[in-house]
C-alpha cells in the first residue's frame, strides 16, 4: 500500500492536554483525532493496528473453542434490575442512560454480562449443550468522570468480553484456565512484558478475579509482587504480613486526657511522647450507601496503617463509600472531626475494625468529645467490640504472604482481567438448565474482558523513544517501510518498487512511502510513525544501496538492494 493513499497527517507539538507518552505520540503521529473529552477518531493507521490486535484476540479466543457474537448496545433498564446492578451503575454515575420514545428506561452498554445471560438462557435448557463460551469485540461506553491519557481512559472505547457458561465449578475452573492461557499467549504474541495479578472484582461481581497488566511507569494501578514466590497483585486486593507494632501489655485502666487541637496521628504521638502510631487506633466515620438505605459507619484502623476503601465497600457489600463530611461526623458522634472513637459511639453507628487491631490491647483512641482522647481502651471492655474485617491497605516492603520477602511495587496498566462470577448473574436473573436429574439449575458463569482500543496504547507505553513510537511488529499498522527520498527520481522508484513487491511476496506487511516530503521531513515522519523495520532509496539508489533502519534502538546501517529482504525477515523474527 503507498502512503500517499492513506490519510496520514502529522503534527509538530505535542496536544496541550496530552499528559503521557501514548497519548501525545498517538495524537502527534495522526492516529487518532479527539472529538470530544474521551471520544477519538481512529484514522487509518491505528484502525490498522486496532484490527491486527483484534485478529490477535480472535485467533486465540478461536482457538479455545470460544464463539464470537455481537451483542446490542443499547439495552434495557429491566435487564440491569434483575442483575441488582442498575442502582450500582446509576449511583456510580459511570453509565450512559436515555429514555425510548415510549419514556422507557435505556442504557448504553458500559459491559454486557445481563444481555449475554439472557442470550444464552433463551438458547440452551439442557447440560448437554455445555459448555458453552461466547465472545464479542464492540464499543462500550462509560461516562469517566475525569476522561484522560488519551486511549487510556475514554468514555467510548473498544472492549472484547466473553462469557463462559459451565454446569458446575469444575467446569468453570476447566473454562477459567482455557481462557487464561489464552490471554497469556495473546500478550506474547504482542511482545509485551506483562504480569497477572490478583484483584479486585468490583461491579462485576464475582469470586476469583485477576488482571493482566501491562507495566508501565505512567500506569494508573500500583502493583505490589515478590519475586521469590510469584505472588502479585493490585493495592486494592493485595495482602501482606501484617508489620509489628509494640505490645499493648496487660489490660490498664483506661485514662481519659485532654487534647486540645490535638487531631491527628502525628499530632498524638508529638502530644503523648512515648506512644507510638502502632498502638493507636484511629477512628474514620464514612457515608456508606447500599441499593436501599444510606449510612454513617465508623472504621478503626491500627495509627500507622491506612484504610482501603475497595475492601471496605466489599466487606459491607455496598454500593458505594466515601468519608463523611464534619457536619455528618458532628451529627454522629456529638464532637468535631479528630475525637471520633469507640469510647462513647452511639449505638447507632456501626463499628468496624481492622484485623491489626484484634486482641490489641490498651490502645489510644478517640472518645467522641471534643478536645479529649482516652489512653488505655480495650476493646468490648471500655467499648462495644467491633466486627473484625481485612480493611487494610497493604504496602511495599511489607512481608510477602507466601514467603514472608519484603514485597516490591510497579505501576501498572490494566488491559484485560478475568472472573469466576459463579452464579452471581443466573441466580438473580433466574437463567437455569436441565442438570442431569432433571432439576433446574442455574449456570455457573465466567467473564473475560480485553481493552482492545487501550492495549496498543499500554504497547507505547512500553516502547517509545524520544523521535516516536517504537510499534511491535505484531501489531504495527505496517512492519515495514520503504521510502523513496525524492519519488520524482526514476532510479529511486524504480529500486524502491522492487524492494516493495519482494517484501510483500515474501509476507511482509509493508507500505511504500512514495509522499511529496523533503529527505529530512520524511525521515522524522517515519520515526514518529514507528514502523518496526524502514528502508530509505535515496541518493545511493543508482548503485543498488539503501540505508536500512531496525527502529527499536535507531539501529541503522548501509546494505545492498539485495540484501534487504533477508535483513526484513530477519529483524522481524521470521
Amino acid at each position: 500500500m503507498r502512503l500517499s493513499q492513506i490519510l496520514i497527517s502529522t503534527l509538530r507539538d505535542d496536544p496541550a492536554d496530552a499528559e503521557i507518552p501514548s497519548h501525545r505520540l498517538l495524537a502527534r503521529g495522526g492516529y487518532i483525532v479527539k472529538i470530544a473529552a474521551g471520544v477519538y477518531t481512529f484514522a487509518p493507521l491505528m484502525w490498522r493496528v486496532v484490527k491486527k490486535f483484534a485478529q490477535i484476540v480472535r485467533e486465540e479466543l478461536d482457538r479455545e473453542g470460544a464463539n464470537e457474537v455481537m451483542l446490542p448496545i443499547v439495552q434495557p433498564k429491566e435487564l440491569w434490575v434483575s442483575s441488582g446492578r442498575w442502582d450500582r451503575y446509576v449511583n456510580d454515575g459511570i453509565m450512559f442512560t436515555l429514555k425510548d420514545r415510549k419514556g422507557s428506561d435505556m442504557c448504553l452498554g458500559p459491559t454486557h454480562e445481563e444481555v449475554m445471560t439472557a442470550y444464552v438462557n433463551a438458547q440452551v435448557n439442557s447440560y448437554k449443550q455445555m459448555p458453552v463460551n461466547c465472545y464479542q469485540i464492540q464499543d462500550k461506553f462509560r461516562d469517566e468522570i475525569r476522561p484522560r491519557f488519551g486511549l487510556m481512559r475514554g468514555r467510548e472505547f473498544i472492549m472484547m468480553d466473553a462469557y463462559s457458561f459451565d454446569a458446575d465449578v469444575p467446569g468453570l475452573d476447566v473454562a477459567y484456565q482455557k481462557m487464561r492461557a489464552a490471554y497469556c499467549r495473546i500478550f506474547e504474541r504482542c511482545g509485551l512484558a506483562y504480569t497477572v495479578v490478583q484483584a479486585d472484582s468490583g461491579a462485576i461481581g464475582g469470586a476469583g478475579s485477576e488482571e493482566f497488566m501491562v507495566i508501565a511507569d505512567s500506569g494508573e494501578d500500583s502493583i505490589l509482587f515478590c519475586r521469590e514466590s510469584g505472588y502479585a497483585a493490585n493495592v486494592e486486593k493485595a495482602t501482606s504480613k501484617l508489620p509489628d507494632a509494640p505490645p499493648g501489655g496487660e489490660p490498664k485502666p483506661m485514662e481519659k486526657h485532654a487534647t486540645p487541637d490535638v487531631k491527628t496521628v502525628a499530632q498524638l504521638e508529638a502530644f503523648f511522647p512515648g506512644w507510638q502510631a502502632g498502638r493507636m487506633a484511629k477512628t474514620v466515620l464514612y457515608h456508606v450507601t447500599w441499593k436501599d438505605k444510606q449510612k454513617i459507619v465508623a472504621v478503626m484502623m491500627r495509627g500507622d496503617l491506612e484504610i482501603n476503601e475497595v475492601k471496605l465497600v466489599n466487606s459491607v457489600d455496598a454500593l458505594a463509600v466515601r468519608l463523611a463530611t464534619d457536619e455528618e461526623i458532628k451529627a454522629a458522634t456529638g464532637a468535631d472531626t479528630g475525637f471520633a472513637g469507640p469510647v462513647g459511639l452511639p449505638e447507632t453507628v456501626p463499628l468496624m475494625a481492622d484485623e491489626s487491631l484484634r486482641d490489641r490491647t490498651n490502645l489510644l483512641v478517640g472518645c467522641n468529645q471534643t478536645g479529649y482522647h482516652c489512653l488505655n481502651v480495650n476493646l468490648g471492655r471500655d467499648c462495644r467490640m467491633p466486627s473484625f474485617k481485612e480493611l487494610r491497605t497493604a504496602r511495599k516492603g511489607e512481608g510477602c504472604p507466601v514467603s514472608g520477602k519484603p514485597l516490591e511495587q510497579a505501576r501498572g496498566i490494566e488491559v484485560g482481567h478475568i472472573f469466576k462470577l459463579g452464579t452471581k448473574y443466573s441466580k438473580a436473573m433466574g437463567a437455569t438448565f436441565m442438570d442431569q436429574g432433571g432439576k433446574p439449575t442455574p449456570f455457573v458463569m465466567g467473564c473475560y474482558g480485553i481493552g482492545v482500543s487501550r492495549t496498543p496504547a499500554a504497547a507505547v507505553e512500553q516502547s517509545f523513544d524520544d523521535t516516536g513510537l517504537v510499534w511491535p511488529g505484531a501489531i504495527a499498522p505496517f512492519e515495514c517501510v520503504v521510502a523513496m527520498l525524492d519519488p520524482a527520481r526514476d532510479e529511486q522508484k524504480a529500486l524502491a518498487g522492487k524492494l516493495y513487491d519482494e517484501l510483500k511476496a515474501a509476507g511482509v506487511d509493508v507500505c511504500l512511502d512514495d509522499r511529496a516530503m523533503s529527505p529530512g521531513a520524511k525521515f522524522k515522519d517515519n520515526e514518529l510513525l514507528g514502523f518496526p523495520v524502514q528502508v530509505f532509496v535515496g541518493r545511493k539508489a543508482a548503485e543498488g544501496q539503501v540505508e536500512f533502519l531496525v527502529r527499536k534502538g535507531m539501529q541503522k546501517s548501509e546494505c545492498a538492494g539485495g540484501d534487504v529482504k533477508a535483513k526484513v525477515l530477519a529483524a522481524l523474527g521470521r
